[in-house]
């Protein structure tokens, strides 16, 4: 499981094989079934989570029970409710899995010793955390600024394949449209 993470670590930085041992130890293999929680809203967030394989999802929900999704999480990606993995508030997120998955977590203190113990890892999450930021300030921006389609088509470009592996109600939900408009957008692309 952790030759995934590696994989994906040195995309943006180079680890000795000591450097590897040491972070193996800090993350814990974990399997989750599909339609089971990795985090309830409420809860404190105890881990940030790395996805080996599988699929989540995060999101709010409101008054009346409705999801509001925020995130999709394939393999490769992290997730967390960040406020409360940090600062140990209640987590504003459920985290559920789509899909069986098998996960990689770190605990907020682990977290601080491998970036103490493992310096280049400290450049990897500010990387990470910068980048993250400028993909929600994108996304808040785009949720203003583009139409529908424009919405649709930029999902279709940065995530291809998770069209075809979330239902089109979650879909509509992610990108603030209803599950009418994203069939009538998906049909419309298809015969482009």
């Amino acid at each position: 499981m952790h030759d995934k993470l590696f994989e994906h670590l040195e995309q943006k930085i180079a680890l000795s094989e000591s450097e590897k041992e040491i972070v193996r130890q800090y993350f814990v293999p974990k399997k989750i079934k599909k339609k089971k929680l990795l985090l309830q809203e409420g809860y404190v967030c105890q881990y940030m989570t790395f996805v080996v394989s599988g699929l989540l999802k995060s999101y709010n929900s409101d008054a009346k029970g409705k999801e509001h999704i925020n995130q999709f999480t394939p393999e490769g990606w992290w997730t967390s409710d960040m406020n409360s993995f940090f600062s140990g508030v209640p987590a504003q997120y459920t985290i559920d899995a789509l899909e069986d998955s098998e996960l990689l977590q770190i605990t907020a203190d682990d977290f601080e010793n491998l970036t103490l113990r493992v310096p280049v890892m400290d450049r990897y999450f500010r990387l990470l955390f910068q980048n993250s930021l400028i993909v929600k300030e994108r996304r808040l921006v785009n949720a203003h600024m583009l139409t529908a389609e424009e919405k649709y088509r930029q999902l279709l470009e940065s995530n291809p394949g998770l069209v075809n592996r979330v239902p089109q109600n979650l879909l509509a939900s992610y990108l603030g449209l209803t599950a009418a408009t994203v069939s009538r957008l998906k049909k419309l692309v298809l015969f482009q």
